[in-house]
């Protein structure tokens, strides 16, 4: 009996000790800035955008670089408004979006697979016709040469048919009248989560951002 709670004793140990770790990592990584590319041309328009939680990265609906709706068709929102000037991205486990509309819906096997990195993911996609900087909502100048990286990250990032077109998820999972999923690559786990991907977006198109964060917090603080 004392042989298993000594057992017990250590398995516990060694998670809190896990856990601890991993916190001390999310704190004092995002902590650590990578600053703006110097010398960038102010040429495109682009934002951060969270809802408490998970970051998006929204872009000009089209610009002479790329028009996103020959992919991310407007005909795949509710809306199905052609009108939109700016397109949000973000990623994330699969299970989380599409099962887990409220918190009080998560369940236990949605929660493993997406910390494990057992699961697969998706791209959300949400049409805006305006956006205001606030707390929320940040804005930034990049050059064209940065937005090339940007959309090559981000269009990366999605699973293609044998033509090279993003793949839609059929659902009544949706959030709004403007927004659709798209199959995405990658796995979703406690060390790449949702604002992992936003984070490496920045890094990837030479803006400031954090060395690494899970958490969207640790991106905007850089954006005060």
């Amino acid at each position: 009996m004392k042989k298993a709670l000594k057992i017990v004793l250590k398995i516990f140990l060694v998670l809190f000790g896990l856990i601890l770790i991993y916190l001390i990592a999310v704190f004092s990584l995002s902590k650590i800035t990578v600053d703006q590319e110097p010398n960038t041309k102010p040429e495109v328009e682009i934002y951060i955008l969270t809802n408490g939680v998970h970051t998006d990265i929204v872009m000009p609906t089209k610009n002479d670089q790329i028009d996103w709706s020959q992919q991310v068709k407007f005909a795949n929102t509710k809306a199905a408004d052609s009108t939109y000037k700016y397109l949000a991205m973000g990623w994330g486990d699969k299970g989380f979006y599409l099962e887990t509309p409220e918190w009080s819906d998560l369940k236990a096997s949605v929660a493993f697979k997406a910390a494990s990195g057992l699961s697969t993911t998706a791209i959300h996609a949400t049409y805006y016709k305006s956006l205001r900087e606030g707390a929320d909502c940040k804005k930034m100048m990049i050059s064209k040469e940065q937005y090339d990286r940007l959309i090559r990250y981000i269009s990366q990032s999605f699973q293609k048919d044998a033509s090279g077109n993003f793949l839609n998820i059929k659902t009544d999972a949706i959030y709004g009248k403007s927004d659709a999923f798209y199959e995405a690559t990658g796995s979703y786990s406690l060390f790449h989560t949702c604002n992992t991907w936003a984070n490496s977006a920045l890094k990837a198109s030479g803006q400031k951002c954090c060395y690494w964060t899970a958490t969207d917090s640790g991106i905007f603080s850089k954006y005060k």
